[in-house]
């Protein structure tokens, strides 16, 4: 072989790399200052060829460092992971700003093509994010696969301008032919807040790439889980959703619920002290039951959930069989319900899945002061009830029904008949409503709201008499009501239900002036009805299988009334 043609092949495998080129320095403890203090990395960089990945995390690196490392990249065009987190501790925080532009400057210079970008554990604030700002929308992250900024002190500032980097990126780089797809993002710890995380959001549903979301910790109450919740319908390849340590309550957890429906990827969910709450818990076990085939994660822990919640959501993760741990732990179950919650999972064969429910809080206690409160407001409204003549079964409960008005200053679409049977519904009142009775209820009853939904369902059933012409009446403006309500989303009737049983006082809600109605046979008739009709979705009949039964169960003079079409439950 000819001395030329070995010299070619030498060269060749000197270019030639097994695996990836990576240099590192990590966890070092290198106190990084000036252009001496790093003349011997530099020289390191310069001479690495193919250099694809540089780890300087654990260090802690100055403006003139930063600059002299910055030289060094402008010729490593190969350059694709930036592992650069907890880079700047002890540095003054108007330090990092130049030092990250430098750094950024050098990547857009030399032509690389990143995928990997990590600023984590560095607390730069929002300056810090405008340092990187500029790399951010280069061409340098249009192939950008995981950015992570967890722990950074971003703050409602810092998330806004990461968000609007993020969104020209992917408008240059969608111009360029080569649209971002990130798939990893990683924002913990940041302060993100409301605003913050709405900005993002709307990136989020530009990018429609994200197979993970992780933005644990950022005081993000419902209005921000909302937003997020809209996004992340478009990124149907989400795999992970961390959102620990956030406030969603009942409107937040909803708006998550319908959203998780369209993420059939997804393997890992993180609720966890996001104070979710039980009708938040009933709406997520909702989702679980239609879809999410391939989970393997579910952390609702610590969210304020009710034992009987939890047996909804234990019974949704039936069939999963990719499912390896539900953390229910820090609930509100008390010593029998979380027996009870054992042997839910037990009964399934997944008692194993099942964590620790080690740090319970118990059941819930109420405020004896409210409940004194609750009792004399629930006098008043037993008197009222019989002036009203709808105590017809008083004999066979022992609460009343308690009703909450809807008057004609607060819902001026109402008709006047309407609106009269509302504030005091009796039987004879619907009756004489006549054949429009229909009619009024689907043009003015706002089915968009399924606690009115609930509310208008409750009166009209309460009226309920053993007769022929009232048990029509009551059925034909139920099943009209629930038609209607349920017509265009599969979300309002577990909305609906969340909202009944709220109503009915198995659940207790977020909004305190909501009232517990006592229970009536004709509740439950009219229940039973409607699910002979098949208004409620397969997924969502165990769940009001569930609560009926313990209606019954609390109250055993209604069952001999009622035929309910639930089994007692055993204890």
């Amino acid at each position: 072989m000819a001395s030329g043609d070995i010299a070619q092949i030498t060269e060749a495998l000197a270019k030639t790399h097994v695996g990836e080129v990576e240099l590192s320095y990590k966890g070092r403890g290198l106190k990084l200052d000036n252009a001496e203090s790093v003349k011997e990395m530099v020289q390191e960089i310069e001479q690495c060829r193919g250099l694809q990945s540089l780890r300087l995390e654990g260090n802690t690196l100055g403006v003139e460092a930063a600059q002299a490392i910055a030289k060094s990249l402008e010729a490593k065009r190969e350059l694709e992971q930036c592992h650069w987190s907890d880079l700047f501790t002890g540095r003054l925080r108007s330090e990092i700003p130049p030092a990250l532009k430098s750094l950024g400057c050098s990547l857009m210079t030399s032509g690389a093509r990143l995928t990997h970008l990590d600023l984590s554990d560095n607390a730069f604030g929002p300056d810090g994010v405008k340092g990187i700002e500029s790399l951010l929308k280069s061409s340098a992250c249009y192939t950008l696969c995981e950015l992570r900024l967890n722990n950074c002190g971003m703050g409602i500032g810092g998330g806004m301008v990461l968000a609007s980097a993020l969104t020209e990126c992917h408008k240059q780089s969608s111009a360029a032919g080569s649209p971002l797809r990130l798939k990893v993002f990683i924002a913990g710890r940041n302060r993100l807040e409301n605003d913050g995380a709405t900005a993002l959001a709307k990136a989020f549903k530009l990018l429609g790439s994200l197979e993970e979301i992780h933005m644990p910790q950022n005081g993000i109450n419902h209005p921000g889980i909302t937003a997020l919740a809209t996004a992340i319908k478009h990124n149907p390849n989400l795999q992970v959703l961390n959102l620990n340590d956030n406030t969603f309550t009942k409107r937040g957890s909803i708006a998550m619920a319908e959203a998780i429906r369209y993420l059939q990827c997804l393997k890992v969910i993180n609720f966890g002290d996001c104070l979710v709450r039980s009708e938040g818990a009933i709406a997520i076990a909702g989702a679980l039951r239609k879809g999410l085939p391939f989970l393997r994660e579910l952390n609702l822990s610590f969210g304020e959930i009710c034992e009987a919640a939890a047996v909804v959501v234990a019974k949704a993760v039936r069939g999963k069989a990719d499912l390896e741990k539900l953390d229910l732990n820090g609930n509100c179950f008390g010593e029998e319900g979380c027996e009870a919650l054992r042997e839910v999972m037990e009964s399934l064969n997944m008692e194993d899945l099942l964590g620790s429910l080690s740090d319970d809080e118990g059941e819930p206690e109420d405020d004896e002061e409210e409940e004194e409160e609750e009792d004399d407001e629930e006098k008043e409204d037993e008197e009222d009830t019989e002036e009203n003549g709808v105590n017809g079964t008083k004999d066979v409960i022992e609460e009343k029904f308690t009703c909450i008005v809807l008057s004609p200053q607060e819902e001026p679409h109402y008709s006047s008949e309407l609106t009269s049977f509302l504030i005091s519904p009796s039987a004879e009142k619907l009756i004489s409503l006549g054949v429009k009775r229909i009619q009024l209820i689907e043009q003015q009853v706002d089915v968009s709201d399924a606690s009115k939904v609930s509310e208008v369902f409750l009166k009209i059933s309460s009226v309920y008499k053993d007769e022929p012409e009232v048990k029509q009446a009551i059925f034909e403006s139920t099943d009209a009501l629930l038609r209607k309500a349920f017509s265009n989303s599969h979300s309002q009737s577990y909305s609906f239900i969340s909202s009944l049983i709220v109503n009915l006082g198995l659940l207790k809600s977020e909004d305190k002036k909501i009232k517990k109605v006592a229970v009536l046979p004709g509740h439950l008739l009219a229940l039973e009805h409607a699910a002979a009709q098949e208004f409620f979705p397969a997924d969502q009949a165990g769940v009001l299988e569930e609560f009926v039964s313990r209606l019954v169960s609390f109250c055993p003079s209604i069952e001999n009334v009622c035929t309910v079409y639930c089994p007692r439950p055993e204890r």
